[in-house]
């Protein structure tokens, strides 16, 4: 009988006392949408059922990474017969250009839609060369 290297691994953590015990549940890519202006980018993305203490973004390198996670809602007195809203947590990873201002990113959280506004270096923007005559 063999087991994965993850699942040896798992087994080696428990077994020295330590790891977290977590119930597995699924991670979405949340549908998101870009824009562009002459200044800034804006990303949406949709992340249902998240406040914003639930939210962790993180830019490592030029990797920018949303990561949210739903609490299941418990409706005393009631018993879920049917259900099409899907638990479960989200995760979406995008890769920056050099022409982010990385210290100028602001993100917001507002009716289950993260806003995350990433402005453009001053190096990226267009700008006007004139031409002189000779």
């Amino acid at each position: 009988m063999t087991n994965s290297v993850a699942e040896r691994r798992r087994e080696e953590v428990v077994a020295a006392g330590g790891g977290e015990h977590v119930r597995h549940r699924r991670v979405f890519s949340p549908l998101s949408d870009i824009y562009e202006s002459k200044d800034k980018l804006i990303v949406l993305a949709d992340i249902p059922g998240v406040d914003e203490s639930s939210i962790d973004i993180t830019l490592e390198k030029n990797i920018l990474t949303i990561q949210a996670f739903t609490i299941p809602q418990e409706r005393a007195g009631l018993r879920l017969v049917y259900s099409e809203c899907p638990e479960g947590n989200y995760r979406r990873v995008f890769m920056l250009s050099e022409e982010v201002e990385r210290e100028g990113i602001e993100a917001t959280v507002k009716n289950g839609v993260i806003k995350l506004i990433l402005p453009k270096s001053p190096r990226a923007l267009a700008r006007k060369i004139s031409v002189k005559a000779e």
